[in-house]
């Protein structure tokens, strides 16, 4: 069982999360690797994929939603699970009383959940450096606007055990997947 775990990020912080997904299914003994969406071809060789972008303004990276629907036949046929790294804080409840998580969910998941029918969705807390160089429009502002940039929280949010503790369930599912097709191991 070969996973491709593709992300696209702008400072980072996506990209160690994806690095800790494919770092974590290997030591459940599944062969997995992280890649930039940018830097990936065919995808013909990966019996499975989890797919993760930064998101702005509730929006994914332009980039992984075009991987998205660039391999949508193919990933329609495989298992798939999305992700998505953004909200800052650790509070889990916003200011009207929804759920962060699902206040944050990218405005495409509903859109490539129809097309391709992943086998989850999960959106992780993200991290901010204002001392990193602004990347694209949106953040330039965000920096020149003082009292939107000191609204938000500067630091690294993610959450490392909710991060292992998916990969373990995306681990599992797959290993159920090999045993119920009659394998003893994986490839």
């Amino acid at each position: 069982m070969r996973v491709l775990v593709a992300y696209a990020s702008r400072h980072g912080a996506t990209a160690r999360i994806a690095d800790r997904v494919s770092a974590r299914l290997r030591e459940r003994g599944v062969l997995a690797e992280a890649r930039p969406v940018s830097e990936i071809g065919d995808i013909e060789g990966y019996d499975a994929f989890v797919v993760g972008s930064a998101a702005y303004m509730y929006h994914w990276l332009k980039e992984a939603t075009s991987f998205v629907k660039r391999h949508r036949v193919l990933l329609s046929q495989r298992p798939v699970w999305l992700f998505s790294s953004g909200p800052l804080g650790t509070d889990l409840v916003d200011d009207e009383g929804r759920d962060v998580f699902e206040a944050s969910r990218p405005k495409e998941f509903a859109e490539l959940k129809a097309m391709i029918r992943p086998r989850g969705e999960r959106v992780f807390f993200g991290a901010w450096d204002p001392n990193q160089p602004a990347i694209g429009m949106a953040e330039r502002f965000l920096r020149m606007s003082r009292s939107a940039s000191e609204a938000l929280p500067v630091g690294d949010f993610r959450d490392w055990k909710a991060i292992e503790s998916w990969a373990d369930e995306i681990a599992g599912a797959l290993d159920q997947k090999v045993t119920l097709a009659g394998l003893d191991q994986f490839e």
